[in-house]
């Protein structure tokens, strides 16, 4: 039975990975930060499935502990200080965290007594301020956040190790992906429960942040089986994962209240000043051609089809939900 190791296993795309490893029959061990305040709701149901270790990526020894004791083939380094606007009101954290996080756990895989295949999720905020159009591999950072800075330096130095130790360790480079297990701070998913409020008659506006952003949105339980297949390859590399299409947050938003039955939602959308980034990444498109050629990589639901599931959800979810 193979055995793996997820950091930030309590978040959205963690509990996905977890439920996608745990169908292959891997063994799953889930690295948590102690904490006084339960945050195992998106893994709840697989509590007895996998077995949950205590850790902290700027804990160094506690990260040689849980693979010491997870004895792992595989890791997935996906825990982070994720939440881009927050990266600016603590950017050393971030730092910490999203950053050296990173070397720390690189460090307890090259120390480990066994070989160990590393994932490290990269981001499509490291191209920030794009320098073309779509984005590649090869396409040059230009991070535009403390957040976006933190995962450049995750990235290169993955690729550090794995050059400098002949590790087998690749990154993912992600672009936005979303599901209905989203934290509510991040735009689809407090469009899809803005909306749902509304057409139930909780919420009288929904208040965003810049709609004339473009990001390339897909599903993440799609994305979290591109990671696996990362780590199938006889050879160690790093892929942009993307669905190729991008779409602006007023899109996003139109499509959401469309959904329910609602088309004049300019009339329920304010743009908050205090929701508008310090300076904002324009434009993301990814191209997602290495992944499909070398992975067989490809998303199964699209842009449409993931608003749709989101704003499902989070109706079903309201209207069991005493406001």
């Amino acid at each position: 039975m193979p055995r793996a190791l997820i950091t930030g296993i309590t978040g959205q795309d963690g509990s996905y990975l977890a439920e996608f490893l745990v169908e292959k029959g891997y063994e799953v061990f889930g690295l948590i930060r102690r904490s006084s305040v339960v945050t195992d709701q998106r893994i709840r149901h697989l509590l007895g499935r996998v077995e949950l270790i205590d850790g902290d990526l700027i804990d160094q020894l506690s990260l040689i502990r849980a693979v010491q004791q997870s004895r792992p083939d595989e890791i997935y380094n996906l825990a982070a200080q994720s939440f881009v606007p927050a990266s600016w009101s603590q950017p050393v954290l971030t730092g910490e965290v999203t950053g050296l996080g990173v070397t720390k756990m690189l460090e307890a895989v090259r120390t480990a007594d066994r070989p160990i295949r590393f994932y490290q999720a990269s981001s499509s905020e490291m191209f920030g301020k794009v320098q073309e159009v779509p984005q590649t591999e090869k396409t040059p950072f230009y991070p535009r956040s403390p957040y976006g800075v933190a995962k450049v330096y995750g990235h290169w130095i993955t690729v550090n190790y794995r050059e400098s130790y002949d590790l087998f360790a690749c990154s993912g480079i992600l672009f936005n992906h979303e599901s209905p297990r989203r934290g509510l701070e991040f735009a689809p998913r407090k469009i899809a429960r803005g909306v749902a409020r509304i057409k139930l008659g909780k919420q009288k506006e929904l208040r965003l942040g810049n709609l004339d952003a473009r990001r390339d949105w897909g599903y993440a339980k799609d994305y979290v089986r591109a990671m696996w297949l990362m780590l199938q390859q006889p050879r160690p590399d790093d892929y942009v994962v993307a669905t190729g299409e991008t779409h602006t947050v007023a899109e996003c938003a139109e499509l959401a209240f469309r959904h329910v039955g609602i088309s004049n939602w300019q009339d329920y959308v304010f743009v908050d000043p205090a929701l508008l980034r310090p300076a904002e990444v324009d434009l993301l498109i990814g191209s997602p051609a290495k992944a499909r050629e070398q992975l067989g990589w490809h998303p199964e639901v699209n842009f449409e089809g993931l608003v749709k599931l989101m704003v499902e959800a989070d109706l079903e979810l309201e209207s069991l939900t005493p406001d």
